[in-house]
């Protein structure tokens, strides 16, 4: 599983010219489901996720986390985050999840992240999608397979 998590002021996705996710302060995460991955993998990064303190204190240090400020996330499927560029100039993807298993992980980690967040919004699970965001910082960080089971 690997996660792209922005620190966002506000954040939309759009299909076919129509928002149909949209939050204000908290993280835009693209979320890209790999072969091997789990629902426990997908708790994992998701309480890693939720605990992360990237939102700054009255001080400045980045110690706050997203339930610290109320924040929402807006999860974005993107299975190109398993691209594979080592050989030649054509992306291959054959470490991404397929399509049932990687929708069904994405849902999962939709929903288990709607039990613990009040605002959660997504995108369309294969569409085309046009994502728009305010990149607070810019501050982003990137969550992968080197943390599983460490």
């Amino acid at each position: 599983m690997r996660l792209v998590i922005q620190r966002v002021t506000s954040a939309s996705v759009k299909v076919e010219g129509e928002v149909i996710g949209d939050i204000k302060k908290g993280y835009l995460v693209l979320l890209g489901v790999g072969r091997k991955d789990t629902e426990e993998m997908a708790d994992f990064y998701m309480e890693k996720m939720l605990k992360l303190r990237i939102f700054a204190d009255d001080k400045g240090k980045t110690n706050l986390s997203l339930a610290d400020v109320g924040g929402g996330l807006l999860i974005v499927s993107q299975f190109t985050l398993y691209a594979d560029c080592s050989h030649g100039n054509r992306p291959s993807f054959t470490d991404a999840g397929e399509a049932g298993q990687a929708k069904h992980l994405y849902e999962y980690f939709a929903g288990k992240c709607r039990e613990r967040v009040e605002k959660v919004a997504t995108g369309s699970f294969g569409a085309d999608m046009e994502v728009s965001l305010v990149n607070d910082g810019p501050f982003t960080v990137i969550l992968g397979e080197e943390l599983w089971k460490k």
